[in-house]
């Protein structure tokens, strides 16, 4: 279970599914918000007696152990008993909680904040750099201008971005803590990002010609934070871009008599000029910031937004456009899209016409290359609304409709034992086929290939997978699943221990991402290069370094189903394949790959009776690209620790792949060949009682 942490209103916890995590008492709450407050580091037992207590009663030390020992049980419940633990750990004096950085709302607003405003300062410098401006594609004025630059990149992504984050926010920081100094000192630094946040969002806002939107709110921020001079600049700004110059003038005076009168300063330099500029009239307040491009976006979503009406089988349609396109974008792009989609299918589903609603599920047909979901809660979400659609067609609704209901089952059901997904994968191929439709058949071929994992060595039915792909997509047109075919021959062309191969479909991806803007494609093709090195022979400490290289796409990308524990995986693999102790630290993030990865590790720490423990309750590996490296790891601490049985279950796994190389299929690591591992488990069988 990934747990969420949330202090930007009361302090708060949920499940990966959203459930709320139940904390108890406001001690336990005041524990985890210090510890949240630190980010990682460690808070001394006396420093949290300090904090939490002004006048410390008797045994409150043995009071703070005991809120840990609760808040553990309740973020950790699968944890077993003397398990160390992985997230709320002890280290030296006291305790750290080690959670990812995207699990605390007030560390990812921070860090998008700090994205943000290095984007601005970023598109700042470069305007400043340039020498003419042409109306038509210049990203903003001169620096002597009072007008906006544009932030670097799309205005329109920033926007969103910085929606996103002020959404997470569901009142003031630290609610509850109101007499803590160490919770009011974050609540106020947490604050003053979110005034910055508000006005980036203003400059974004400027910068694709919407001044009008930037005033209520900022005219309710400066009536509240009278002091900022950069909040009341971008004010009087939007007003005079809205064809509001008196407005714009009051408030520049308004401004200089509030700073006068509560400070006894005059304003800065920047609030000076723009009045001067205004009462000009200069050049250098016109609206330029935006390009080209985005001013386009911004007057064609004005014009649809008056035009179609909301609700209307027409906007979910273009919003399932929209959102598909955001996706293959990935980062906040693909995250955004992913949250927003069942939104779209309720909507649609509320309608009561199951022939929209199949529109709408089956219209998301984004190429899918990983095997385990990003949001498995979400994807189970998604095949009951399609199996919904799909019990509700009406005699005579198109067979194309139901094609991409059932690939949709397919593509979500992936990494998932039942029977229905590689069913629903067969019948829209037969269908696809039947009907002729090339894009029909690419997105019934990714459900095919995401349902080919129900046993080890079946690599080379995923390569043929792949050159189909890749034959659809260039003759039809269709980039992402010509990218995809590509991917999944690199894929399949590594588990096969054909680098050249594998080399020449990286190179075709990466071309394509190039020419067409698909920046995750990079993750992938960078971390096969490092898989690459392995592969070839190269040195295990080159190999190391290049996959924490390629782990450092990962953050940002808005894959969680790849990120989570990958990074580590492919370390053990390596160390397995080369016969190296499991050596890692206790507080390793193993992911979704623990139970795999846990006998091994306490094999190398000498506690093989827990080892024994461990493997015995290590469940099957999933049916996904890692299978065979799975299947590899179980089947060494079978070997390690003497247990026949799993052993034989190890080798029988394992056989179909003789001619592989273990976890090469999923394109990023590998436990090295099979057959070496065959040959140890066939030895083990012969000396193990």
């Amino acid at each position: 279970m990934r747990v969420g942490f949330g202090v930007l209103g009361p302090v708060t916890a949920w499940d990966d599914r959203g459930v709320p995590v139940e904390l108890r008492g406001p001690r336990h709450r005041a524990v985890l918000a210090r510890l949240i407050v630190a980010r990682g580091r460690v808070v001394p037992v006396d420093r949290l007696v300090e904090d939490l207590w002004t006048d410390p009663p008797p045994g409150a030390v043995s009071a703070v152990r005991t809120f840990v020992a609760a808040l553990r049980r309740a973020v950790e419940p699968g944890r077993a008993p003397r398990q160390p633990a992985r997230l709320l750990v002890t280290e030296g004096p006291g305790y750290a909680l080690r959670a990812a950085p995207d699990t605390v709302d007030a560390w990812r607003f921070s860090d998008a904040v700090a994205a943000a405003s290095a984007a601005s300062t970023a598109a700042a410098a470069s305007a400043a750099s340039a020498v003419s401006i042409d109306s038509a594609v210049s990203i903003g004025p001169p620096a002597s201008a009072s007008g906006l630059t544009a932030p670097e990149g799309s205005p329109a992504a920033l926007l969103a971005g910085l929606d996103r984050a002020l959404g997470w926010w569901r009142g003031p920081a630290y609610a509850g803590l109101d007499e803590a100094p160490w919770a009011l000192a974050e609540r106020s630094r947490l604050d003053e990002l979110r005034l910055r946040a508000v006005e980036l969002r203003a400059e974004a806002l400027l910068a694709l010609g919407r001044p009008a939107e930037v005033v209520p709110e900022l005219d309710a921020q400066v009536a509240d934070r009278p002091w900022r001079e950069e909040s009341w600049r971008l004010l009087a700004l939007a007003l005079y871009r809205a064809d509001r110059q008196g407005d714009a003038l009051a408030v520049l005076r308004r401004a200089g008599d509030l700073l006068r009168d509560q400070l006894g300063i005059d304003p800065g330099p920047r609030l000076r000029r723009l009045e001067t500029d205004i009462l000009r009239q200069s050049a250098a307040l016109l609206p330029q910031a935006a390009p080209a491009a985005d001013r386009l976006w911004a007057r064609a979503a004005a014009a649809y937004d008056s035009t179609v009406a909301a609700g209307t089988p027409a906007r979910l349609d273009s919003t399932v456009g929209l959102l598909r396109s955001l996706a293959v974008t990935g980062g906040t792009g693909l995250a955004a899209a992913r949250e927003q989609r069942f939104a779209a299918i309720a909507a649609a589903e509320r309608r009561g016409d199951p022939e929209i609603t199949a529109r709408v599920i089956g219209g998301y047909d984004v190429p899918a290359i990983w095997s385990r979901s990003d949001d498995p809660a979400l994807a189970a979400r998604i095949v009951a609304a399609a199996e919904r659609a799909l019990a509700a067609l009406p005699p005579g609704s198109p067979e194309a409709t139901r094609v991409r209901l059932l690939a949709t089952v397919a593509v979500e059901s992936r990494g998932a034992s039942a029977t229905r997904g590689p069913a629903a994968a067969r019948e829209a191929e037969r269908i696809a086929r039947r009907l002729g439709d090339p894009a029909l058949l690419a997105f019934a071929l990714n459900g095919v290939f995401l349902q080919t994992f129900h046993r080890a060595g079946l690599a080379p039915d995923r390569d043929r997978i792949g050159v189909e792909l890749v034959a659809l997509g260039a003759r039809h047109g269709l980039v992402n699943f010509e990218i995809l075919g590509h991917l999944v021959r690199l894929q399949a062309r590594a588990a096969l221990g054909d680098v050249a191969g594998a080399d020449g479909a990286a190179a075709a991806a990466d071309r394509l991402a190039e020419r067409h803007d698909r920046p995750l494609v990079r993750v992938f093709t960078r971390w096969y290069r490092a898989l690459r090195l392995a592969l070839t022979g190269a040195a295990e400490a080159a190999v190391e370094s290049a996959y924490r290289d390629a782990a450092g796409l990962l953050p940002g990308a808005g894959m969680p189903g790849v990120e989570r524990g990958l990074l580590p995986l492919a370390l053990l693999c390596l160390r397995v394949w080369h016969d190296r102790p499991a050596d890692f630290a206790e507080d390793t993030d193993w992911g979704p790959y623990a139970p795999w990865a846990r006998p091994l590790v306490l094999v190398a720490a000498g506690r093989r009776d827990a080892a024994a423990a461990a493997l015995r309750r290590t469940p099957e590996p999933p049916p996904d690209l890692l299978f065979e490296a799975l299947w590899s790891l179980t089947g060494r601490a079978a070997e390690q620790l003497g247990d026949r049985t799993l052993i034989a279950r190890a080798r029988h796994a394992l056989a179909p792949a003789a001619a592989e190389h273990a976890g090469a299929g999923s394109g990023m690591l590998t436990a090295g060949p099979v057959a070496g591992h065959l040959a140890r488990l066939d030895a083990a069988l012969r000396h193990t009682p």
